[in-house]
């Protein structure tokens, strides 16, 4: 049972790492996030990472892949731990021409966040990106798991892919062996991914992680080499998809999201929650400037979806957290989703309790049936429920739900939901 560090609540639903629950991160703001930050910090020192989005002064050098624009030092580290500062300039943790990656072929219909509107498991988009009306059997995804992240969720599901821009040495972190962490630390170069992207049996090549930010502009370069070369090779089908936070440079964005509209390809964005405070509380990231660049990327990806309905190009998914991301949360996403377009898929996905958050319990079907009702409600036509087999009856406590149904924002502190307009 964890406790909340400011109001001195005890529930089930506290992350004991976290030490703040979700009242006091809409309403004390300031003080909660204060103490995350802190202990986010110290994490973070022991792999290696800088604790916050780099400001450097003088000599240093400029990113702009992603919402946190990190300045680095010499000698220093970007937030995701991609890309280093050397001479004033960025510098790839995986040499000229490497990426920080590994792949592995994933059996076709596999589970995807996308899976319930993917060509590959459902057969929509036939037949212009696939030639079957159901799945695709006996075909494989290229998944390709990228290490570093722009974000620090605690709640993180793969969060081995910091061991990989840790450089393989985590000292002192706890269950860790120094060998292990080493294994983790797999680097591939751009012509062996693309070698691997035309066995014939590959029908998508899907990028996740950690997340394919950082490492987006590479990655985009070589999947139009793979669409262009497959077609060459007599390849009907070669869709590239994104699963990612939904955080890259809008321009950056675009690029994604044009391979993937090209190719019959999925842009997967997770998006973590609408609360600011709580956003940061979950990802380590500044939460007004993500919302910001979320609704910009959702919009963009959205408006390019217009050309090809089918399969959607855009998919955004939610994790229900337990006492963090709730129906209120899910609400307002959906709103702002459905003001851009109805059709816009959301996915809820049931939460598993790992990383730094393994005391929480499993989402409750209670949970995630009134989450669904609210994306509905919100205005969207097609929303699914990921991961139900983790769903468990209830949690036991006191309801947490917040006023979801009148669509009213919460007051409080500067930094919470009332401090930026709805859609």
């Amino acid at each position: 049972m964890g406790k909340c560090r400011v109001c001195g609540r005890e529930s089930r639903l506290v992350s004991s790492w976290l030490g703040v629950c979700a009242e006091c991160l809409r309403k004390r703001s300031g003080e909660a996030l204060g103490r995350v930050r802190r202990v986010r910090r110290l994490w973070r020192a022991r792999l290696g990472l800088p604790g916050d989005p780099p400001r450097a002064s003088g000599k240093a050098a400029q990113c702009k892949l992603c919402v946190n624009e990190c300045v680095i030092p010499d000698g220093g580290s970007g937030y995701c731990g991609v890309w280093r500062g050397k001479n004033g300039r960025l510098e790839h943790v995986a040499g000229p021409g490497g990426l920080l990656g590994f792949t592995y072929l994933d059996p076709l219909p596999t589970n995807c966040v996308a899976t319930p509107v993917c060509p590959a498991a459902t057969g929509r988009g036939y037949p212009g990106y696939t030639d079957t009306r159901g799945p695709e059997y006996g075909y494989y995804n290229l998944a390709v798991f990228m290490g570093g992240c722009p974000l620090d969720c605690a709640f993180c599901q793969n969060w081995e892919h910091k061991l990989m821009v840790a450089g393989g040495s985590p000292a002192g972190l706890e269950g860790i062996p120094p060998t292990k962490a080493q294994y983790w630390r797999r680097t591939m170069s751009v012509d062996q991914l693309v070698w691997e992207a035309l066995d014939d049996r590959v029908r998508c090549v899907c990028y996740f992680g950690g997340d394919p930010t950082p490492q987006a502009g590479i990655l985009v370069a070589a999947s139009r080499r793979m669409v262009r070369e497959s077609r060459e090779m007599g390849q009907r089908f070669k869709r590239i998809c994104w699963e990612t936070d939904g955080l890259a440079n809008p321009r950056l964005m675009r690029e994604m999201a044009r391979v993937s509209l090209e190719s019959g390809g999925i842009v997967k964005i997770d998006w973590k929650a609408w609360t600011p405070a709580i956003y940061e509380a979950l990802t380590g990231v500044d939460g007004v400037k993500a919302l910001e660049r979320l609704r910009e990327n959702a919009r963009i990806v959205a408006e390019m979806g217009r050309e090809r309905r089918d399969p959607p190009l855009l998919v955004v998914s939610t994790l229900l957290v337990p006492g963090y991301v709730g129906p209120g949360e899910v609400y307002r996403i959906a709103r702002y989703l459905a003001s851009l377009d109805p059709g816009i898929p959301m996915v809820l996905l049931a939460f598993h309790p790992d990383h730094r958050m393994p005391d929480l319990p499993t989402t409750s079907a209670d949970h995630a049936e009134k989450a669904l009702e609210a994306a509905y409600k919100a205005g969207l036509r097609e929303v699914y429920l990921g991961n139900e087999w983790l769903l468990r009856p209830h949690y036991n406590v006191e309801p947490w739900w917040d006023d979801w149904a009148s669509g009213g924002s919460y007051s409080g502190g500067s930094y919470g939901e009332g401090s930026h307009s709805e859609p």
